[in-house]
């Protein structure tokens, strides 16, 4: 980190082994991103109304990396370190993604496949769907999304996820394109 770590406490005292604890979270990211500028790391334990019994704290944890921002404000939780260590690991979980949209790693989803309706068989509820490069896909009209099953027609695209039927390759979540 350039800039060393920063921990507060707001209504009450931050014991040593508290303390030691955020550092030992905070040096374990700053091992895995390299790129971390700064950690702040704000506990509180809010006053509950007089009703309720017990704490319960709070962690806000904000880290700078280049050209991004990623901050951390965990529900109350009643145990201190469950409620650093959730906070930490979100921390985790955001800068790696972070890291990876800015390395160009980001994971791109495929577009489910298009095909056309190529038979209908209304009376017995079900039709057979035909990719663009020749394959068929039976679909059941309980399969189709958005849309009525007595409204499509042939020649109709559609997207649809594949799955393997008893019988062979088979349409789910067939929509409208």
């Amino acid at each position: 980190m350039q800039v060393p770590l920063q921990i507060a406490a707001r209504d009450f005292e931050l014991t040593e082994a508290i303390e030691a604890s955020i550092h030992e979270k905070a040096d374990k990211l700053d091992q895995y991103f390299e790129r971390i500028q700064s950690c702040k790391v704000v506990v509180e334990a809010p006053i509950k109304p007089h009703h309720q019994k017990g704490r319960v704290y709070n962690v806000r944890i904000q880290v700078t990396i280049p050209g991004k921002e990623v901050v951390v404000n965990r529900e109350p939780h009643e145990d201190l370190y469950v409620s650093i260590n959730n906070a930490f690991n979100t921390v985790y979980r955001r800068l790696k993604g972070e890291i990876e949209k800015q390395r160009g790693e980001v994971k791109h989803h495929e577009e489910p496949p298009a095909a056309k309706i190529s038979r209908l068989f209304p009376e017995q509820g079900y039709g057979f769907l035909t990719t663009w490069d020749h394959r068929e896909f039976y679909f059941h009209r309980n399969s189709i999304v958005d849309t009525d099953f007595d409204d499509l027609e042939i020649g109709v695209k559609v997207r649809f996820v594949e799955s393997r039927g008893e019988e062979g390759p088979q349409a789910s979540t067939v929509k409208l394109i």
